[in-house]
């Protein structure tokens, strides 16, 4: 492949330049990220709105009528229409602001269970989902006497889409997979997904967490019901996410949470909540967060998600086949269709031992089962080393790492 830095304006200095935490030291070494799949670092276009909002416009929002209550609520509904845009979604009152992917997930299972969950109804997820999109089906299905059923996958990390057509029946009432798996980076076909759930007006849910920084997404196009992810994936601050909600759901939905700023009117008789996104929005937002979040998708489509996609596509690739020229290193998820994660072990060496020494070096990288318990015992592992990308890394990072890999299998061996 052509490298991505010949035919784009894409400038790795430059945006390296946006991000100051890149100039850390750890352990005396210049810091590798390689844990993005956790959570991204920030650029100083987020970071700055930010300091923006804390020291010229902090106040509260929707129901002051002074001068910064008025900007607060401004910048905070522009952020929401910000969202709507990036995601294509036909109007803002589909946006519900969250704390992140977790309470999104809890946010539906909760509402959707009330009115819709009976004794013997069917849920379906995946054996690669992480476990805030598990636990809350989980807990659900164990209230309501309902049952989980579960898509497998092959050998490569890949759902059986032939098995997930057999599992859809009258009883399934909700399909809710990730649109990236946060282990393997396998993407997943949402739009067969959504078209084979719909045959059956069956509502899906997708956790797009680790979707939404490396690739364009259309929720009109894959024709979900429900999309959510998380603000600190995508470079702007933690504690603030998105649930998008067709707004035939948002209406027939009741409150998730109640108190400020979800209602109308409230007598000791009646209370009459809110329309549209606000009635889940309960409490003094996260203000900042949504201003942050806003200008990070701003910061991303100035750059252009194509060019990121492609340019996390070559690292991806590069280090993929740096990892082949290893012995003993076994990759999951190798497949043409994924995300920047690549999650491995080293035979023999268990993946805390080799993270704990790549950190000696600067290298920041995820060790563990990923929050996908299920996934790690179909491998029959219990944890995977997991380096994943962002636009901001660099071929010259992957040289070190494996190099610091090469030492750390060495010195354990």
């Amino acid at each position: 492949m052509q490298n991505i830095l010949q035919h784009t304006a894409f400038n790795i200095v430059e945006v390296r330049e946006d991000f100051p935490i890149l100039k850390t030291l750890v352990n005396n070494k210049p810091l590798i990220y390689f844990d993005n799949g956790a959570t991204a670092q920030k650029p100083k276009q987020v970071l700055d709105v930010i300091i923006k909002y804390y020291t010229e416009e902090n106040s509260n929002i929707h129901r002051g009528v002074h001068t910064l209550s008025q900007k607060a609520t401004i910048h905070y509904e522009l952020a929401r229409e910000i969202v709507k845009k990036h995601i294509k979604a036909s109007s803002v009152n589909e946006i519900i602001f969250t704390r992140g992917t977790t309470e999104s997930v809890n946010l539906v299972a909760h509402c959707f269970g009330k009115l819709f969950i009976n004794k013997g109804d069917e849920i379906i997820l995946s054996v690669m989902e992480h476990h805030s999109n598990i636990l809350p089906w989980q807990i659900l299905c164990e209230e309501r006497g309902a049952v989980l059923k579960v898509i497998p996958i092959n050998e490569k990390g890949e759902l059986n889409l032939n098995e997930y057509k057999k599992l859809l029946s009258a009883k399934t009432k909700l399909v809710s997979v990730s649109h990236v798996s946060n282990t393997l980076g396998v993407i997943n076909d949402m739009k067969e997904i959504c078209a084979l759930a719909k045959q059956k007006n069956i509502p899906v849910f997708i956790d797009g967490a680790q979707a939404i920084p490396h690739m364009a997404v259309d929720v009109q196009d894959l024709d979900c019901d429900f999309y959510c992810f998380s603000g600190h994936k995508v470079y702007a601050p933690t504690g603030i996410g998105v649930l998008y909600a067709k707004e035939k759901w948002i209406e027939i939905f009741k409150p998730y949470q109640v108190g400020g700023g979800t209602i109308k009117t409230v007598s000791f008789e009646k209370t009459e909540y809110a329309d549209g996104p606000l009635k889940f929005e309960a409490g003094t937002p996260n203000i900042e967060g949504a201003i942050g979040l806003a200008a990070a998708l701003n910061y991303i489509n100035e750059i252009g998600l194509e060019t990121i996609s492609a340019y996390e596509h070559e690292l991806t690739q590069y280090a993929t086949q740096k990892l082949k020229q290893l012995t003993n290193v076994i990759i999951y998820g190798d497949v043409a269709n994924k995300a920047s994660v690549i999650s491995f072990n080293v035979k023999g060496i268990h993946p805390f031992d080799v993270g704990t020494l790549l950190d000696k070096q600067g290298i920041a990288v995820r060790t563990g089962h990923h929050c996908t318990q299920p996934l790690m015992q179909y491998f029959n592992i219990p944890g995977t080393i997991r380096a994943s990308f962002a636009f901001y890394n660099t071929k010259e990072e992957i040289d070190v790492f494996i190099l610091g890999l090469e030492k750390a299998i060495k010195m354990l061996s």
